[in-house]
């Protein structure tokens, strides 16, 4: 699919620079025509020789060095090339590409460039959220650029959370999907709901739960990746939408439930993956309700049940439900499974470490009504929903390909 396809591939210099090479290796496998640039600061973490040995061409390295193939190298070289991929893109290239600066060879080439440009950002947890670093990506999106991850998990720094780049396959697989038209899911639309409700007690307080929305989060953005068109269904995060994916906020069940149910039919998707409050305050006091020091009762009523609805109405619709358990973790799940009449059911047991709500990986089980059962190792939220994606693809009889 990447015959002939000639690939530049862009090093710059962070911790992830090794993956590089891998990265090199698998486009010289898909038969790729593989170029490769540094900067300085790369190759303080892997050399020149390693991937020129994996892409058989020269490395370019310096804007004044000696012609390789072109008079005016890095001209020749951006009109030539089918595409770029920075890989690892740190967040100091990342600010020069947004700038429009052009002081080394791989940031000339790239502002010269007419070919699709794609970025796999790779840097601390901090720099990857300050908000220098995302008001560049955003730039850099509106300008057509493609952002390929970051991942989540541990980090060279010592710390954990996203930023990571993502696994070369990933990486590789991006580009297959641009040139092959492989958007497995493109022409289909998604519907997922993400967070968890609040129930209003008072204008003050509420009674909510610990879902932190980054497993629906991750989907939507797996989902946005795959090709489709997706909307997400949010109760109230911190959260930024992913890139390309539409956003409808609600704060309750009662609202979640008009936002799906209207966009029910419209849809071939739906990844419940919401904590929706199964009980709501009987009453909702117009003020703030006061201490008296005494022992007070709370009546509830029960919510309306979003998925048990969804699996009542559905037609066509591929319906994938979400079980999060604190005990006998199967079973719970299986009964789920069959009571609201989903396609596909996760589940997780969220009292192990890694798994539980607010962690920034999850452990789970794909159950599907033929009795199949997938055991996914602990992974990020993102890793997890980019499986789940390549089985929803399947029950929409999709076949999805990947890279060895």
């Amino acid at each position: 699919m990447l015959t002939e396809k000639r690939i530049l591939v862009g090093v710059t210099g962070g911790i992830a620079a090794y993956k590089a090479a891998e990265v090199v290796r698998c486009l010289h496998k898909l038969q790729a025509q593989v170029h490769v640039a540094m900067t300085k600061s790369a190759t303080e973490f892997i050399t020149p020789l390693t991937l020129r040995s994996l892409s058989s061409n020269p490395v370019y390295l310096d804007l004044f060095g000696e012609s390789k193939l072109w008079n005016v190298e890095h001209i020749g070289l951006a009109e030539h090339i089918d595409a770029v991929i920075v890989a690892p893109a740190t967040a100091n290239i990342l600010a020069k590409m947004a700038m429009g600066l052009a002081d080394d060879f791989l940031s000339t080439v790239l502002l010269a460039t007419l070919a699709p440009v794609f970025v796999a950002p790779a840097m601390n947890h901090g720099m990857y959220h300050h908000p220098a670093t995302q008001a560049n990506l955003t730039l850099l999106k509106g300008r057509g650029v493609h952002v390929i991850g970051p991942d989540t998990g541990f980090q060279a720094c010592g710390t954990e959370g996203d930023g990571r780049m993502s696994e070369p396959v990933e990486i590789v697989e991006s580009l297959v999907r641009f040139f092959a038209g492989l958007d497995w899911l493109k022409g289909k639309k998604a519907l997922v709901t993400a967070g968890g409700t609040q129930e209003p007690l008072d204008p003050v307080r509420y009674l909510g739960n610990r879902s932190s929305g980054r497993m629906g989060y991750a989907i939507a953005q797996a989902l946005q990746e795959a090709g489709a068109e997706t909307i997400l269904v949010s109760a109230p995060t911190d959260l930024q939408t992913p890139y390309g994916v539409t956003r409808i906020s609600v704060q309750t069940a009662r609202e979640m439930y008009d936002e799906v149910l209207g966009l029910f039919p419209e849809v071939d998707v739906v990844v419940k993956a919401a904590a929706v409050a199964d009980y709501r305050p009987a009453v909702e006091a117009e003020q703030k309700i006061k201490k008296t020091g005494t022992s007070s009762t709370l009546e509830l009523v029960p919510n309306l049940d979003i998925l048990a609805e969804l699996g009542r109405k559905k037609t066509s619709q591929v319906l994938i439900g979400f079980a999060a358990e604190t005990e006998n973790l199967l079973v719970n799940a299986q009964y789920k499974m069959q009571k609201k009449n989903v396609d596909l059911l996760v589940a997780n047991d969220i009292t192990k470490p890694g798994a539980g709500f607010g962690s920034l990986t999850n452990i789970v089980s794909f159950l599907f009504t033929d009795g199949r059962r997938i055991d996914l190792p602990q992974l990020s939220k993102l890793e997890v929903a980019r499986h789940l994606v390549r089985e929803i693809g399947s029950l929409l009889g999709i076949k999805t390909k990947g890279v060895n």
